[in-house]
């Protein structure tokens, strides 16, 4: 029950991620930097979490194979 809710916090935030890069790439606007009142610091570990989803996702990916019985 866990995993399955730490997956779902995972893909919300890398949606999260995805929304502030396209912002910034058709804009020019950093969303992500704005969020964080522009504290460099928090910045970091912000983007630093991204990262760990990404990881977390990965890892259940290859443990749990969901795409297994696709074909």
């Amino acid at each position: 029950m866990y995993m399955k809710i730490t997956t779902w916090i995972c893909c919300a935030l890398l949606i999260f991620f995805g929304i502030c890069a396209s912002v910034y790439a058709l804009v020019g606007f950093n969303l992500l930097l704005f969020l964080t009142a522009g504290n460099v610091a928090l910045y970091r570990g912000v983007l630093s979490l991204a990262g760990i989803c990404a990881l977390w996702l990965l890892f259940w990916l290859v443990a749990f194979r969901p795409t297994k019985f696709l074909s």
